[in-house]
């Protein structure tokens, strides 16, 4: 019996919805997801296994010019997106007429492998403007085969994932059977923190914010767990702290749920506050905090 095996690359602007429909198709949430975008900063790889296939989804940051180096870092796992994938998953929802990013708009046009161009929300859209957004982009994108979806309610999602593996090449497993993604316990740790910060935080703040998990111990009935919050500015940190401790506080209650659902065990979750000045400007820097 032959094995089929590839990457499957999601590309787009940013809270289009590509994080959410990876946690989709992996059936487990592993991309953070919020309303704001630029969000996801990494490239996240979500494995899905069978007996004879294993399709490796690669969530990426939305396509943005750079106005720091930390933006520069997350254009590069877009570019490397475009260098390995076998099916790239092209996402754009109702709301965008037009991709900013002309550029990589561009490169998808170009691409000689199969492109399937996803018009996600459509669920938030009237059955006109859907059929206006996907007759745009069979336009704009004469390579790639166009389906209305829904992302957060599943919609689409049967047809995307049968596609898929029709379009699969042939290739052993690029990842152990085991695996749902190539990322470590703490990277998925730190995000969820990250997300929290992302919800209960305002205007610069959650993106001047990164999180690093400094201690991951794990005991018989329990995962002991050191998280530092690094924020550029002391203001930042009054306010990821709160009056007397409340906002920190908070975080943490939330992010320690989220990883004992995501864990299936009982967490003990410290959370600390520093400072580390213009961290997303320097390349050393984001070189040190995994970028």
């Amino acid at each position: 019996m032959s094995h089929r095996a590839g990457f499957v690359n999601i590309v787009g602007s940013p809270n289009v919805g590509k994080s959410t429909l990876m946690n989709q198709m992996v059936g487990e949430k592993l991309s953070i997801v919020t309303s704001k975008a630029q969000t996801t900063r990494h490239r996240i790889h979500g494995i899905v296994n069978g007996d004879d296939y294993q399709v490796v989804y690669s969530d990426t940051p939305g396509v943005v010019n750079a106005a720091y180096k930390l933006h520069e870092a997350m254009m590069s796992y877009v570019e490397s997106s475009f260098k390995d994938a076998d099916i790239l998953l092209f996402i754009t929802d109702i709301y965008e007429s037009e991709m900013n990013h002309v550029a990589t708009l561009e490169r998808v046009k170009k691409l000689n492998i199969p492109v399937i161009c996803l018009v996600n929300k459509v669920d938030l859209g009237s059955q006109q403007q859907v059929e206006a957004r996907i007759q745009y982009w069979k336009e704009k994108l004469p390579n790639a085969e166009v389906i209305a979806v829904s992302a957060l309610h599943g919609f689409g999602k049967d047809w995307v994932w049968q596609r898929i593996l029709e379009l699969l090449p042939e290739n052993p497993p690029y990842f152990d059977k085991e695996d749902m993604s190539d990322r470590p316990m703490r990277f998925f740790v730190a995000e969820m923190v990250r997300e929290k910060i992302f919800l209960r935080c305002e205007k610069e703040v959650p993106y001047s914010c990164q999180v690093e998990v400094e201690e991951y111990i794990v005991e018989e009935n329990l995962i002991r767990i050191r998280a530092i919050i690094i924020v550029e500015r002391d203001s930042q940190k009054g306010i990821i702290i709160g009056k007397g401790g409340s906002m920190l506080k908070l975080i943490g209650r939330e992010a320690r749920k989220d990883i004992e659902a995501f864990v299936g065990k009982k967490v003990f979750l410290e959370t600390f506050v520093k400072v580390d000045k213009d961290w997303r400007a320097s390349e050393h820097k984001l070189k040190k905090y995994g970028y």
